[in-house]
């Protein structure tokens, strides 16, 4: 079986448009959470004040950003991106708590983090990446 991702004579492959339409939207918030972690590990002002803000000890900020630096690159590794969308998913679904807790505004602060994994997730929906997960199982046959 060839597995070529951008053969267009195999219905199971997923073809040049949806492969870079995939790599736009991982992208985006690969780029997006990169940053926030270059911050943090760096421990520069801003991500030290808004630690602090939110109610963490100044001496998190390091290791939220290394944990997110980590759960970034297994979602940047094709063999891992499932991993690490679910690892994502979960740092996402803490910042939402957070922010929830402290009572910043829903529109900006809130779902700021869900925006962020429906593109996670849907990068991994466009490339053909989930197919798996909402497959039907096989019929069984009666003998």
């Amino acid at each position: 079986m060839n597995t070529n991702d951008t053969d267009p004579n195999t219905d199971n492959l997923v073809s040049g448009q949806r492969i870079w339409a995939s790599r736009i939207l991982a992208g985006l918030p690969i780029a997006f959470l990169t940053l926030d972690a270059v911050i943090k590990l760096a421990r520069l002002g801003p991500a030290v004040t808004g630690t602090a803000q939110l109610g963490y000890p100044v001496t998190a900020v390091f290791g939220i950003g290394l944990c997110e630096i980590i759960c970034v690159l297994a979602y940047a590794i094709p063999r891992t991106a499932v991993l690490g969308a679910v690892l994502l998913t979960g740092y996402l679904g803490g910042a939402i708590a957070t922010h929830v807790r402290v009572g910043d505004p829903v529109a900006t602060h809130v779902l700021t983090p869900v925006y962020v994994a429906a593109l996670i997730w849907g990068a991994l929906l466009v490339r053909g990446r989930l197919r798996g997960l909402f497959a039907a199982p096989p019929a069984r046959q009666v003998a």
